[in-house]
């Protein structure tokens, strides 16, 4: 940044040039090494894996929320995912707005607790839109009624009814809100130096910004963490027994079978040009039989022939699947008249 020297500045200059006495700053422009600092506090107890499947399922929470809040409050409202963090237990309760409403989610079946925070402009601004107000801003902090306390528990009640319906498909668990409080600074959920995942959501009501926060500690989901991971569901698949109970459940359904003689393209041409009488051939010779085929997959070789009065064919050529057809009962050939094609 260039500046006006004054006179005597100038005539300084010049006496210290005359004596060789110029400072030096080559050194001052050049750049420093940069430094990435590590902080060996923070914990890294939940993986990357862990994170990135707990936002996407948070991700739909998100969704299913604020369509179930816009439904109740009768005015639009977005919910998204802006940070997550891990944090010991007490510096994340240290980084809550101080003007939160928090409850504890009960963990079950593992008798663990979460805890779900939400700024106190954000549930005044839901409040008022409950008892049937239009606010164009938030309405000024107050201390709260019996009947805000009760529109609060609500409110909490739905967005933990959402998160619990997500939060079963991924770790098997289901949430429940207790009792709420404005002292979240001072809600024991786990010790204090508990590895905590800080994921952090912005709501947008009416063009106003706040943030609701969910505190993960580890030990709310130590039991299911492989779950969480993927890692469990990856153990399933390779288990030989989850194999054969897949196998035993497909065993049951049902598929088309069909044989064909044979196949050929031809121009559209041609086929607007056939009329009865005309000899198609299909490419196959008579001796080949037909395909049997399931659905649209080829399984077999077979020969056409009748089962008393129905058309049926004989499997040849696979022993394996030659007893497939009813005991005591096989198709019998039937002569292909001359000149004749089977269908």
């Amino acid at each position: 940044m260039s500046e006006i020297l004054t006179n005597d500045q100038i005539a300084a200059l010049v006496e210290a040039a005359k004596q060789g006495d110029l400072p030096d700053d080559s050194a001052a422009g050049r750049r420093g090494r940069r430094l990435k600092t590590v902080d060996f506090a923070r914990p890294t107890k939940f993986t990357s894996e862990q994170e990135r499947r707990i936002v996407r399922t948070l991700d739909m929470f998100c969704q299913t929320a604020a369509a179930r809040l816009t439904a109740e409050l009768r005015v639009p409202l977005e919910l998204e995912v802006i940070n997550t963090t891990q944090l010991t237990w007490s510096a994340a309760q240290q980084q809550l707005p101080p003007a939160s409403l928090g409850a504890p989610l009960d963990v079950q079946p593992h008798d663990t607790r979460m805890l779900m925070t939400a700024e106190l402009p954000f549930m005044l601004m839901a409040i008022e839109y409950l008892l049937g107000g239009a606010p164009e801003r938030p309405p000024r902090v107050r201390k709260l009624s019996e009947i805000d306390w009760v529109l609060s528990r609500r409110l909490f009640e739905t967005l933990t009814t959402q998160l619990s319906i997500v939060w079963q498909d991924l770790a098997g668990q289901s949430l429940t809100a207790q009792e709420i409080d404005s002292h979240v600074e001072g809600m024991q959920i786990a010790a204090i130096s508990e590895p905590t995942l800080t994921v952090t959501l912005e709501s947008r009501i009416n063009r106003h910004s706040s943030t609701l926060a969910l505190l993960i500690p580890w030990a709310a989901i130590d039991k299911v963490a492989d779950q969480i991971a993927g890692r469990d569901t990856r153990a399933r698949a390779a288990d030989p027994r989850s194999a054969a109970l897949l196998e035993a459940a497909l065993a049951s359904a049902s598929v088309t079978m069909r044989a064909q003689v044979g196949e050929v393209e031809l121009a559209i041409d041609d086929v607007l040009g056939l009329a009865p009488g005309d000899l198609v051939k299909l490419g196959m010779q008579a001796s080949d039989g037909v395909v049997l085929y399931a659905e649209d997959v080829p399984v077999h070789h077979a020969q056409p022939g009748r089962s008393g009065a129905r058309r049926a064919v004989q499997i040849t050529g696979d022993p394996a699947a030659a007893g497939a057809g009813s005991p005591g009962e096989q198709p019998s050939a039937a002569p292909a008249p001359d000149g004749g094609t089977f269908r």
